[in-house]
């Protein structure tokens, strides 16, 4: 067992800003924060692989922060998100520990006025924090330039190689300068990030708190197996035993939109979040979920690794995820910050091997519930297929040739 210091002394921190971070109320590093932060302030490159929700923001903000601004070092920071909620909550973060110091961010996402952003730029901001796809386009509309940047984050790398934006980083990483510190860090370490590690990354130190698909200690989970048309029977049920925020995951944009009409009906506040929704309506709802105006939250995938809200009670997959790797990210939006969590998922009787990919990934069994006034239902038995060779022939039959 690692003795892990009690505060952030000791890890390498400047004093003005270890003042700024203990005012903050982060008292005790967490892994990830107490491994990378010493390596990543002497300008080495690094990998860093941990679960959501274990303070990967503050594991690469700290050392940015202090390298361009206490220490004096030429240059910007870029950092580069997968989705417009964590960009906005990323510069949320670290506007936190820069601004004391006089270091304004950029925030550059899709959805969002352009000029408005570039008159943030003419400001010359010292950090940069975007999504690839609107960074391309200021690139290429020559309104920023990346010839400055001396480090670069790409943080939730497996989530942006998911959504298909391999080739933008690649042209973004071609065009900051190549004497450059990157750090790169993902919930898990797919050969894609290998990759991207071996291709533009300085001899990078590996820094691993938890082997891909762990999953949050203090998050417990539960499974039932429904029939589709008693699933929303199902969810009023379970809404109605607990009082708290809940994070409910659908599969598709139109069944979470449906979802959120049918929450109102039952008398729930609820909102939507997903990607046919405006940038406006989507802080709007995050915004409200996170002071309370909504209890209930539904959203797609999107959301999975967007939301860093604390305190939410109970996470429920009503749609199973398409990937088993989204699970993980899923329920790590509860049981965040030392607090417990829980996590609750809808299987209909066809979704079997939907589960049983999780828990081979998870490491563990999904223990079933069931409700007394919803009946519940079994997985279909699995089905034989006999190959034509494997069947019995009657005596003295034979095959065409």
């Amino acid at each position: 067992m690692t003795n892990q210091p009690v505060n952030f002394y000791g890890l390498g921190i400047a004093p003005q800003l270890l003042e700024t971070v203990l005012k903050l109320k982060f008292h005790t590093p967490t892994p990830i924060q107490h491994q990378t932060i010493p390596i990543t302030l002497e300008g080495k490159d690094m990998i860093g692989v941990a679960q959501t929700g274990t303070g990967k923001t503050m594991a690469f903000g700290i050392p940015m922060v202090q390298r361009l601004s206490i220490s004096s070092q030429k240059g910007r920071g870029l950092i580069l998100v997968p989705t417009r909620e964590l960009a906005i909550q990323v510069q949320a973060s670290i506007d936190k520990i820069a601004l004391p110091f006089g270091m304004r961010t950029a925030c550059l996402i899709g959805g969002d006025p352009i000029h408005k952003q570039i008159k943030v730029l003419q400001r010359l901001p010292r950090i940069i924090i975007a999504t690839p796809g609107r960074l391309i386009d200021l690139i290429q509309q020559r309104v920023v330039k990346l010839a400055d940047i001396s480090i670069v984050v790409l943080d939730e790398a497996d989530r942006m190689l998911d959504m298909g934006f391999a080739p933008q980083i690649e042209q973004i990483m071609k065009t900051v300068p190549k004497q450059r510190q990157t750090l790169l860090f993902s919930a898990t370490m797919p050969q894609a990030i290998v990759k991207i590690a071996a291709t533009y990354m300085n001899f990078p130190l590996q820094v691993e708190i938890a082997p891909p698909g762990t999953t949050v200690e203090a998050i417990t989970h539960e499974l039932f197996i429904v029939h589709k048309d008693r699933k929303q029977d199902l969810l009023k049920k379970i809404l109605e035993k607990y009082r708290g925020s809940v994070l409910l995951f659908c599969r598709t944009k139109r069944g979470t939109a449906r979802m959120a009409k049918a929450l109102s009906k039952m008398g729930f506040r609820a909102a939507e979040i997903h990607s046919d929704r405006s940038l406006s309506q989507r802080k709007e709802a995050l915004e409200g979920f996170r002071i309370g105006k909504y209890r209930i939250l539904a959203a797609t995938d999107i959301a999975a690794r967007g939301i860093d809200v604390t305190g939410i009670e109970l996470v429920i997959n009503y749609d199973l995820p398409d990937e088993s790797e989204n699970y993980v990210h899923r329920i790590g939006r509860t049981g965040r910050a030392g607090k417990v969590g829980h996590a609750i998922s809808f299987a209909t009787p066809e979704e079997r091997n939907d589960v049983l990919s999780i828990e081979k990934l998870i490491k563990k069994s999904l223990p079933v519930s069931s409700h007394p006034d919803v009946p519940s239902t079994e997985f279909d038995k699995p089905r034989v297929v006999f190959s034509y060779s494997s069947r019995p022939r009657p005596r003295g039959h034979r095959r065409r040739r």
